[in-house]
């Protein structure tokens, strides 16, 4: 399984209730992956998402998660050529990219 400990709010340095340290020391005992963002400066928003992707998809490519297999979260939407580019109904805001045989993306539910 593939879980983000994120720390919200790393703008309110001053009124924070959880330190990086401790959030990170968390994380680590529990096997998460671990980062603070900030939604009122996007900052690392965008890459909380991308690492979280990237990690799944280095576990699908290590055999861990199996798309193919139902009972798993990780399952592949529909392919689509790399011409048809964005605007796909799939739930993912048109994205088609992310594997080498012509785009496909991995829904997770």
């Amino acid at each position: 399984m593939t879980i983000m400990l994120i720390g919200n709010k790393s703008d309110l340095d001053g009124r924070r209730a959880v330190s990086f340290e401790e959030g990170a020391q968390f994380a680590e005992q529990n096997g998460l992956i671990f980062m603070e963002t900030s939604a009122k400066t996007a900052d690392n928003v965008e890459v909380a998402f991308v690492q979280t992707a990237e990690n799944i998809y280095q576990k699908i490519k290590e055999g861990v998660y199996d798309p193919a297999v139902d009972k798993q979260g990780v399952k592949l939407g529909p392919l689509k050529s790399n011409q048809e580019g964005g605007g796909g109904s799939n739930g993912t805001g048109g994205s088609t990219g992310g594997t080498e045989g012509g785009g496909g993306c991995c829904l997770i539910g």
